[in-house]
């Protein structure tokens, strides 16, 4: 077997072995190291010549000593000569190697240092904005259009703080006048159901078309990337193609989904928003949040014209009445309230209580018709509630887990629920019974419910988006776009698109591919 030096890379004539790094080295060569270094050429670790262990080889026969003038003389110089580029080489080849490694490392260090420089200056551009959104500004006191804002308005749309705000907090009598005024849009609404429901609505989409939507357009800039994650989302019945999301980042967003242009950044909860509304008929917007208020804002101001503190615990569900003037809230605090958006008053606040027994509210949406609603609990019951008897008529029980959505047909007799059981349950609320289980994969969260306009499809979100015929409650489509759970569905006019909100950051449309 043929020798090779790790130095010259040529067989040795006096092979030895360093024991330090088990290379074989041309005896000559290694000493000239050891004695310009003491250390191994190859593990740089200190070595010495006495260290060196010699290798037995076949004997190499070797000319007599040549005179100095004489031509093998000259071979001698030249292969000092040689030896000595070799050494120079292999000293060259290891700075190299040491100088690559310092450079990666400085490399690295710049661009973590350029990283760490975008972050903190995006950080200071957010806090700048917010604080240019909670100084206090002038002409604030009727923000939005409709409001009977009290004087001190303008330091509760400027003051994001729990503490500054003076809104109204006592509660008040739900008055002869607002039960009539409920009573009178439940007739109406009744009335109006009954003759829609004689008649498809003209230009819904058909069952094929719904199986045949895909991805039309994907948004991922809307809330912070810090912070990621959109929790609820909300569309405008008066003009569908506007969109409202509420994020993790504590902001709301008002969307263009046509001009694909932000419309308004609402900035003022302390904690993450997870409850949204879309005021149907005027540009206000209505956001819930764990910091226990509830926010009335006027889009086209970006402010908060009403703070509804109705609460002592996080918000966690919230539905505006058909009258476009009311709004339903629950909480963890174990309560339901009904409150005037536009004065901010609680009307009434009611904790029901079964025995000694007592339960936080999950969810929360008012019927059609606007006389009665269900809440949701965390001990796996619906509530159906009587609103001017402030009184629980009704009970569904057979979920197991959590109850996270809620959602009443535009018919109004079917009643959609979700838990943390992986199953959708319909229920009957002529017969109040469940007449309809929808059995889901294992593991799959559900985290969203909602019937279209017409009654005609329950679209899902959890896991993935799917969508459902009513009736036949037979799977039309599964959209699997989102990376992360969708955590909120909305059906666009007539169910010509679909957009749902997903812990990935983006909000997403889906129709018929052009």
């Amino acid at each position: 077997m043929a020798l090779c030096c790790a130095i010259s890379n040529e067989v040795p004539e006096q092979p030895v072995i360093s024991p330090v790094s088990g290379h074989i080295f041309e005896r000559r060569l290694i000493e000239k190291y050891i004695q310009e270094n003491g250390t191994d050429p190859i593990a740089n670790e200190k070595l010495s010549v006495d260290m060196l262990i010699p290798v037995k080889s076949s004997a190499i026969v070797k000319p007599r000593p040549p005179s100095a003038t004489s031509i093998p003389a000259i071979l001698k110089s030249l292969q000092d000569e040689w030896d000595a580029v070799m050494l120079h080489s292999f000293t060259l080849r290891q700075q190299l190697q040491t100088a690559r490694q310092e450079l990666s490392h400085a490399l690295y260090q710049h661009d973590a240092a350029c990283r760490v420089i975008a972050r903190l200056i995006k950080e200071v551009t957010a806090a700048r904005e917010a604080l240019a959104t909670l100084k206090p500004q002038a002409g604030l006191t009727a923000p939005v259009p409709g409001y009977n804002a009290p004087a001190q308005n303008p330091a509760i749309a400027a003051d994001a703080g729990p503490e500054s705000a003076t809104q109204p907090v006592e509660e008040a009598v739900m008055s002869d006048e607002v039960i009539k005024k409920l009573q009178d849009k439940a007739t109406l609404l009744t009335a109006e159901r009954k003759k829609r429901g004689k008649t498809v609505p003209e230009g819904l989409a058909t069952s094929e078309d719904i199986r045949n939507y895909r991805q039309l357009a994907s948004h991922t800039g809307l809330h912070s990337a810090s912070v990621p994650g959109i929790l609820s989302v909300d569309v405008c019945l008066r003009d569908t193609s506007r969109i409202v999301t509420g994020g993790n980042d504590k902001n709301a967003v008002v969307f263009n989904k046509d001009t694909e242009q932000v419309m308004a950044i609402l900035k003022g909860h302390t904690k993450k928003v997870t409850s949204v509304i879309y005021h149907p008929e005027e540009e206000l917007v209505i956001t819930a949040s764990p910091d226990n208020t509830i926010r009335v804002w006027g889009i086209t101001t970006a402010s908060c014209g009403q703070i509804i503190r109705a609460h002592d615990a996080p918000v966690t569900g919230i539905s505006l009445h058909a009258t476009g003037d009311y709004l339903l809230s629950c909480s963890t605090d174990m309560h339901w309230a009904f409150s005037d958006i536009r004065t901010g008053r609680i009307l009434t606040k009611v904790v029901e209580k079964s025995g000694q027994m007592m339960s936080a509210l999950t969810c929360a949406q008012f019927h059609p018709d606007g006389l009665i609603f269900g809440t949701g609990t965390d001990d796996s019951i619906i509530k159906i509630w009587d609103l001017k008897e402030r009184t629980n008529v009704a009970n569904f029980q057979g979920h197991q887990g959590q109850i996270t959505s809620i959602s009443f047909s535009e018919n109004g007799y079917y009643l959609a629920t979700s838990a943390e059981d992986s199953v959708v349950k319909l229920w009957d609320l002529r017969k109040l019974k469940n007449f309809k289980t929808l059995q889901l994969e294992d593991n799959y969260q559900v985290k969203g419910l909602c019937f279209d306009q017409s009654g005609t499809y329950l679209a899902v979100a959890g896991s993935d988006v799917r969508v459902y015929l009513c009736k036949q409650w037979s799977e039309l489509a599964v959209f699997n776009d989102h990376t992360a759970a969708a955590t909120g569905v909305r059906f666009g006019h007539n169910s010509t698109f679909i957009t749902s909100v997903s812990m990935d950051r983006s909000l997403k449309f889906f129709g018929p591919a052009e």
